[in-house]
């Protein structure tokens, strides 16, 4: 419960941070960010997460690093959260990170 807290908190804390930029992509380009988050451990997004709440107005850039946008991001916290083993790992490598 605590890691889904967390993760929650991320999420809201990463939308509230995105910044206005409109950008084109192709399918091409969305499949390479689904695949980017696919591939990121739960440490990974744990390590990533607290980065990002250390220094909300680099998160565009700490996400873009990774392959990741807003939603992507997003949706790799959902996946996370919804496997207990997961979401202890992530909180974990967030709470050492911090």
């Amino acid at each position: 419960m605590k890691s889904a807290l967390i993760a929650l908190a991320l999420v809201a804390l990463v939308a509230g941070c995105k910044q206005q930029q409109q950008s084109v992509q192709g399918p091409v380009a969305q499949q390479g960010q689904s695949a980017s988050a696919a591939n990121l451990s739960p440490e990974d997004l744990g390590t990533l997460g607290a980065q990002i709440k250390k220094d909300p107005s680099r998160a565009h850039e700490l996400l873009s690093g990774r392959g990741l946008d807003d939603q992507s991001f997003e949706k790799a916290i959902r996946k996370v959260s919804q496997d207990p083993v997961a979401s202890r790992r992530y909180a974990a490598a967030f709470k050492q990170a911090s």
